[in-house]
């Protein structure tokens, strides 16, 4: 059965999306913040029987000198990949939007589980694994079903205490709105900081807000004390499924537990919204034996989150990670070299 490409707008991509299960990563909101901020998107589809059947969300940039550019899906693309003819049938439709814009690669990072199949099916279309990840391949995922008292007591008994602490704490958390963007990125800033890693610009946060917030695929959930604001997060939701990409908290009142009194509040927020998941997004590319041996005492990367997240009662689950399909082998080798260096790999 033939395919054919097609140029869907935002409304009809990103129902689609959320009909597959997709990512926050993989809507049209997501391409244009990216595009505010030095890459280029475009939505890559094809229909068959008049709807879409395969796509990706495909963001671009170019790469310093003259190297050319880099293709990246973002946790997708979005197909199933047992219908062999789908798979092969976009991968061909990425390939051309790839090359046209001068790709040195076209870099996936697939929202499927790191299993050998899998492994196994993206090596025999050409594609190779990558040590240059853009997003996380590992996470935390909690099931946020059944009864808020269920949620509760898959928790560890530290994190449950602390869930309490800032009600018992004079802690008030509130949805905050545009108004309140101001000082999440203050705090932003303090955390980045405090714990020596760098952080995007408020314009950067205040534009996922703006383009989220109209589709209630975001919330900015804010904590404060005696009216200072001491914590905030910025989750997002797509259909079943909510992360939680952003934090921020004060130097102040930290005793009183602010960061967990938002995390419950962001379960609940995607509880009424419908979801099933909530993903904590982002814990060291590690296994869970050398997580748990290491994790009080190393507080480097994301080591310095996994002590918090892993109390939650989550799953830990890895995605298949970043494979990337080589056009230009000897540029993108000066690119692969230049990753590892910013990385310290």
């Amino acid at each position: 059965m033939s395919f054919t490409p097609i140029e869907p707008d935002a409304p009809i991509w990103d129902a689609f999306v959320e009909a597959r299960g997709g990512h926050i990563l993989q809507t049209a909101a997501w391409g244009a913040h990216k595009r505010r901020f030095g890459w280029s998107d475009r939505l890559v589809a094809l229909a068959r029987d008049g709807q879409i059947a395969a796509g990706a969300l495909l963001l671009v940039r170019r790469l310093p000198l003259r190297l050319g550019a880099l293709a990246y899906v973002p946790r997708g693309p979005l197909v199933d990949w047992d219908d062999e003819a789908a798979v092969q049938a976009l991968v061909a439709a990425l390939d051309s939007a790839a090359r046209k814009q001068g790709a040195v690669a076209l870099k996936l990072e697939p929202d499927v589980p790191d299993i050998s199949a899998m492994q196994s099916r993206l090596l025999a279309l050409g594609f190779r694994p990558s040590a240059h990840a853009i997003q996380p391949p590992r996470t935390i995922v909690i099931d946020i079903t059944g009864s808020e008292q269920d949620i509760l007591a898959r928790m560890n008994q530290g994190t449950r205490r602390k869930v309490r602490t800032p009600e018992r704490k004079d802690v008030n958390v509130r949805e905050g709105g545009p108004a309140d963007l101001a000082s999440f990125n203050a705090m932003m800033q303090t955390t980045g900081a405090r714990n020596t890693f760098g952080v995007h610009s408020p314009e950067y946060f205040n534009t996922a807000y703006e383009l989220f917030a109209p589709h209630n695929q975001v919330v900015l959930l804010m904590a404060s004390h005696a009216g200072r604001d001491i914590a905030g997060i910025m989750v997002f939701a797509v259909g079943r499924r909510a992360w939680y990409l952003y934090g921020a908290s004060s130097d102040e009142e930290r005793s009183r537990m602010p960061t967990y009194g938002l995390q419950w509040a962001a379960i609940q927020w995607a509880r009424a919204r419908g979801c099933t998941e909530y993903d904590l997004w982002g814990i060291p590319d590690t296994d869970e034996a050398d997580l748990e041996a290491h994790f009080e005492s190393r507080s480097d990367g994301l080591w310095g989150v996994y002590g918090f997240k892993r109390g939650f009662g989550g799953q830990v689950v890895r995605a298949v990670g970043p494979w990337d399909r080589v056009y230009a082998p000897l540029r993108y080798r000066v690119y692969a070299l230049a990753a590892a260096a910013r990385t310290g790999d």
